[in-house]
């Protein structure tokens, strides 16, 4: 029986260079957002001391007073705005007029917010939010996670742990543990309602290679799975669901993998009570497959016979052999003679493999 091959993937891993590129990115992402969010002060100290200046010397000049450099007029409006009076009270009414209007213009941009943006701009900690993002609208061909509980933290970290990018969206802030986490594996939260369509466009969801999404809410996964079909119409989606009725109808009509909660845990409960592990089916050519671990009983059917004929007999591949303590082999020799308490792995379609289980038991 020919022997199968295995094939070592390797993801896309992120160098230095593209870091640097995120992170420009994200401050500019960042920067604009604070733009809009602060735009009416910034306008209007720019008009209070720039256009403000400039009006002020050709006053100055109406009046035939001595107009200073107007590259000194801006610091001029600003003196005014903090009640600095940088020379004398003019005589002039629609001079005097700036006395007592740079003042109000300066209280207002400070009651807006003027020193909160200088401070955010420069401590961004303090914006974290706002900053992850900016952070996750620069990604590109990663994998968006939706739901970031108990099982989607543990997806999030084999992800990372297998080289993927990924960015993370919960409807509301996740706890302390899961927040610290998050900022380990460099995964960026955006915090919202994943069926909303600027929610998941924050997340860069039309972009995503993947969309996993396993909130423990069948009805909120459903929708979100609509949602993010139309918006990512060629993106591999996964969903988590507990209600096996609506998985056929996912799969057929909008393309989506659907992974039940208690299929997943069912094979692990019943093997463990056997003494055997056994992986999630997997499907092939419309065939379901698995891959078990057993030890080999005392009166077994497989007890006595070669690695050859078993393979031959039963139309299975032994994977690996153990024996007791020592390093098992992995494709071990056809003549390998296998023995109670043995260790094999085996793999071979689901029906097959539930039938070995079954004669492995001493009559």
């Amino acid at each position: 029986m020919p022997q199968p091959q295995l094939k070592l993937i390797v993801p896309h891993v992120r160098r230095p260079k593209q870091r640097l590129t995120r992170f420009s990115r994200a401050i500019w992402q960042d920067t604009r957002a604070l733009l809009r969010e602060f735009r009416r002060p910034l306008l209007a100290i720019f008009f209070a001391i720039f256009v403000g200046g400039w009006l002020y010397g050709k006053l100055l000049a109406l009046a035939g007073q001595n107009v200073p450099p107007y590259v000194d007029l801006p610091y001029f409006m600003l003196a005014l705005m903090v009640l600095e009076s940088p020379t004398d009270v003019p005589a002039e009414y629609y001079l005097v007029v700036f006395w007592y209007l740079q003042p109000a213009i300066g209280i207002y941009i400070v009651g807006q917010g003027a020193v909160d943006f200088i401070r955010l701009f420069f401590n961004r900690t303090e914006r974290r939010s706002a900053w992850e993002l900016a952070v996750a609208q620069t990604y590109r061909q990663h994998i968006v996670l939706i739901g970031v509980g108990h099982v989607g933290l543990r997806v999030a970290r084999t992800l990372v742990q297998m080289g993927f990018e990924v960015v993370a969206i919960d409807e509301e802030d996740v706890n302390a543990d899961a927040d610290t986490e998050l900022a380990q594996l460099d995964i960026p939260l955006v915090i919202g309602d994943a069926r909303l369509t600027t929610i998941a466009s924050n997340a860069g969801v039309q972009h995503a290679r993947a969309v996993i999404i396993c909130t423990s809410n069948d009805h909120v996964n459903l929708e979100i799975t609509m949602r993010t079909r139309d918006l990512a119409p060629n993106a591999r989606i996964v969903t988590r669901l507990w209600d096996a009725r609506f998985a056929e109808q996912l799969k057929r009509f909008l393309d989506v993998e659907v992974m039940s909660a208690s299929d997943l845990a069912a094979p692990a409960f019943a093997g463990s009570a056997l003494n055997i592990e056994i992986t999630q089916t997997l499907q092939v050519g419309g065939i379901d497959y698995s891959m078990i671990k057993l030890i080999i009983m005392s009166g077994s059917f497989m007890e006595g016979k070669t690695i050859d004929t078993l393979q031959d007999d039963e139309h299975v591949d032994i994977v690996l052999h153990g024996v007791g303590d020592n390093e098992p082999n992995v494709h071990p020799a056809g003549e390998t003679l296998v023995q109670s308490g043995d260790t094999l792995v085996l793999f071979a379609p689901h029906s097959k493999i539930t039938e070995i289980v079954s004669r492995n038991r001493p009559e």
